[in-house]
């Protein structure tokens, strides 16, 4: 079992046209250049392979995508897309569940990680990559920095989308270390509410995850191009590789 929040046949249905400027080849072709290249010639698995939209751009790459995906419903989308046979998908958790074969790169896109709601699922995340990467082989986790130099004394709220369409903000238990965002969707003159939580994370506790996992750190930008890493950076992309045999 696992803590994350399953994604509704509704949700799953709507995704890829809210997704659609995300999911456009000028803001893929960055991230799939990074994903194939750490790939080479070996295979990939996405962890939250969702309704493919990176997996199955990356499998028409030339690289061997295998996904695994807790809702049946977007593993559905996805299945209407691609067959089985070109990229097979396993219903699962990606803190437990295990697919046959050993891969070159594990990847985790989209702030994904953060749909595990607890510091040890997140840790059996990380060892689950492990468990399933060859020697040598690399995990890949893309996510925001959690955004807590924004909120003043006494706030708990941090707007992240103020558009003709959409509103969308989240709010902060700092304790917990667990987010709420909220999204209000305008369809036909009315708002859709949407909520989702998640459990943030920083660069750093995550170094110690892998280290826990038995994986090195390798390399951590600021996005698909390649920009440095800064104190002022609002994500990450963060590489950690399995020692060779």
């Amino acid at each position: 079992m696992t803590s994350s929040e399953l994604w509704t046949r509704a949700t799953a249905e709507r995704y890829d046209t809210e997704e659609a400027e995300a999911s456009s080849p000028a803001a893929l072709g960055p991230a799939l250049d990074f994903l194939a290249g750490l790939a080479g010639d070996g295979r990939a698995l996405e962890f939250a392979i969702g309704t493919g939209r990176v997996g199955i751009p990356l499998r028409e790459r030339g690289v061997p995508v295998v996904g695994i995906e807790l809702s049946e419903h977007m593993a559905a989308v996805l299945r209407r897309k691609v067959d089985e046979e070109t990229l097979p998908v396993t219903i699962g958790d990606m803190a437990t569940t295990v697919v046959p074969g050993r891969f070159a790169l594990v990847y985790l896109v989209y702030n994904t990680i953060t749909n595990l709601l607890t510091q040890d699922e997140q840790v059996e995340c990380f060892r689950n990559a492990a468990r399933h990467l060859e020697p040598g082989g690399r995990f890949l986790i893309e996510l925001g920095v959690p955004p807590l130099r924004l909120l003043p004394p006494g706030q708990v709220a941090v707007p992240f989308d103020v558009s003709e369409r959409h509103l969308g903000f989240d709010t902060f238990d700092l304790v917990e270390q667990v987010l709420v965002s909220h999204h209000f969707t305008l369809e036909d003159g009315r708002y859709r509410r949407d909520d989702s939580r998640h459990r943030y994370a920083w660069p750093a506790e995550l170094d110690l995850m892998a280290r826990l996992a038995g994986l090195e750190p390798e390399r951590r930008v600021a996005d698909w191009d390649g920009t440095p890493f800064t104190q002022d950076s609002t994500k990450h992309v963060s590489v950690w590789r399995k020692p060779p045999a």
